[in-house]
């Protein structure tokens, strides 16, 4: 569900970077210095996992498309929103400069989208009243899918509405909207599986985890290690080998573009911002695509293009295992950024 620029108009693209660089900056705010510390760790690792997992589609059966996990309610459910947000941030962030996977204009757009939705709506309004004061395994799992769904489902109306509000006249608001919920909810389902079995995984393991992602408790009473290794090993593998497997078949909103348009994909004016921005994307992702950016060897061409699956490739790879690591660097250099940000002195009762 990542948005090219093509489908954003400058006016949409730059109040969606205002609202997401708010919503960053009072995340910032609102997360606290020593909960920032002791999450650092697994803000890192989640969000090289998040960015692995984004890599590989999953063919939805009988559609001919495919989606990809969101990862929204993954890191809201065990970071807490403000934390999750920032992560979100800079797994967009590092795709759309470094991978060419969402356009630059847009990516105010996608932050809202795959950001704002599960981390500020639906977990707190349908994640932890469905889980409650008392976890358990059925209320973790019930609210994990629910969840899941939710947050793509209320994604994809948001593009819909960008792109009506963009006046791009080739995606009319009412065929559009008929094909983007249907097949959004299918994948929505598969997202609320993962996010399912990953928060059951983390609340059997750490179960104070869930506990210090709503900020109510302190440091967790027993190591981490267990869960950051097994979530590195997950980023690892995911992106090195795994990537390897992705669907073939269009993703969800470009088949309901192709279905809408019968073209996957919507040509950018030739200038203005939207060329500059091309133009300053193509310098800075030097593995566009994920893959190598030299003319590939023709072992290494994408699978939709030789026809073969999986698509053993090492560019692919690499891009998942240096992309992994980049965000894994970004997300903790947030974390222990938040401790500079100056804060208001507590009011202290006479």
């Amino acid at each position: 569900m990542h948005m090219a620029d093509a489908l954003i108009s400058p006016p949409v693209g730059g109040a969606m970077w205002a609202a997401s660089m708010g919503l960053a900056a009072y995340s910032a705010r609102r997360l606290k210095p020593e909960m920032a510390e002791r999450k650092i760790p697994l803000m890192g690792v989640l969000g090289a996992f998040v960015f692995a997992a984004q890599m590989i589609n999953f063919t939805i059966p009988v559609t001919g498309s495919s989606g990809h996990l969101g990862g929204g309610m993954i890191l809201a459910i065990l970071l807490g929103p403000h934390a999750a947000f920032l992560v979100m941030f800079s797994i967009l962030a590092v795709q759309a400069l470094f991978f060419a996977d969402g356009g630059l204009l847009a990516l105010g757009c996608n932050v809202f989208n795959l950001g704002f939705w599960p981390c500020f709506v639906v977990y707190p309004l349908v994640f932890r009243r469905m889980v409650g004061e008392s976890p358990s395994r059925r209320r973790v799992l019930a609210g994990s899918v629910a969840a899941g769904i939710l947050s793509l489902q209320l994604g994809a109306f948001c593009v819909v509405v960008q792109t009506l509000v963009s006046g791009i006249s080739e995606l009319p608001f009412g065929t559009f909207v008929l094909l983007m919920q249907p097949i959004h909810l299918g994948i929505g389902v598969v997202e609320g599986l993962v996010t399912a079995a990953l928060a059951s995984f983390v609340w059997r393991a750490r179960p104070e985890v869930l506990e210090l992602s709503a900020d109510h408790g302190g440091a967790p009473a027993g190591s981490l290690r267990p869960v950051l290794a097994a979530f590195a090993a997950a980023a690892l593998v995911t992106g090195a080998l795994l990537s390897w497997f992705a669907s073939t078949h269009p993703d969800g909103l470009e088949w309901a573009m192709f279905r809408t348009t019968g073209k996957e994909e919507l040509a950018a004016p030739d200038g203005g911002i939207h060329a500059a921005l091309a133009g300053l994307q193509e310098k800075t992702a030097f593995m566009p695509d994920y893959g190598f950016a030299e003319a590939p060897a023709e072992s290494e061409e994408p699978a939709a293009e030789t026809g073969q699956w999986p698509s053993v490739s090492a560019g692919t790879s690499v891009a998942g295992v240096v992309g992994g690591g980049m965000v894994l660097a970004l997300a903790a250099l947030i974390g222990l950024s938040l401790r500079l940000i100056p804060r208001r002195p507590v009011p202290v009762a006479a």
